[in-house]
């Protein structure tokens, strides 16, 4: 029978190992668990990604939590700022995995939770027999400086607005969510979305 899993061009780093179960019945990859916040104590499995990440580049898929968004952070100090890290986001959805008998401490849904569907369209564009990025134009810092998303006063309700548009996480800073859409969309399509988040 065969195998219509997606193989990505990138290993694949979750939290836990729901996440894991989850993610392998989409992708065939390779996908690493950071075991919660106990990564950060795990001197084998830190190289293992730095390695990684200097020969090709990793996809980093946490929770679009608190938690997962500081492991993140902490992630890409520890691995270093030259090497290729792409950061994919499921959006923040209120509920909790069926596994679980309360919700989280943020309330929301986690990778494990997440419709097949919607980690499947997320990660297509990362297969290896898929197409490259869309050629069409980049978002710029200048763009996001110029339609308010940095620099001004209501920047970060603007960014919150567009990153709901297009299923982000809230809270994003402008770096992150400038990097975020140009993994998923277009300047045309960014334009388009910020026009209607302003609806």
């Amino acid at each position: 029978m065969e195998d219509k899993r997606l193989v990505l061009k990138y290993p694949i780093v979750v939290e836990g190992k729901y996440d894991k179960i989850k993610l392998s019945s989409i992708i065939s990859s390779p996908i690493i668990t950071t075991d919660g916040f106990t990564i950060f104590n795990n001197a084998e499995k830190l190289a293992l990604l730095k390695r990684l990440s200097a020969e090709g580049g990793i996809i980093i898929l946490t929770d679009s939590d608190k938690a997962g968004f500081f492991i993140r952070s902490e992630l890409k100090g520890l691995i270093g700022p030259q090497v290729k890290l792409i950061n994919l986001y499921i959006p923040q959805i209120k509920g909790k995995e069926k596994r679980k008998s309360i919700p989280g401490k943020d309330g929301l849904i986690g990778v494990e939770g997440m419709p097949v569907n919607s980690l499947k369209r997320l990660l297509e564009d990362f297969a290896s027999n898929s197409n490259a990025q869309s050629s069409g134009k980049q978002v710029t810092k200048q763009d996001f400086y110029g339609d308010g998303l940095s620099g001004g006063e209501n920047s970060s309700e603007i960014r919150d607005k567009l990153a709901k548009k297009l299923d982000l996480p809230s809270g994003m800073s402008s770096n992150s969510l400038l990097e975020a859409i140009n993994l998923i969309s277009d300047y045309e399509n960014y334009k388009k979305a910020l026009d209607e988040s302003d609806e």
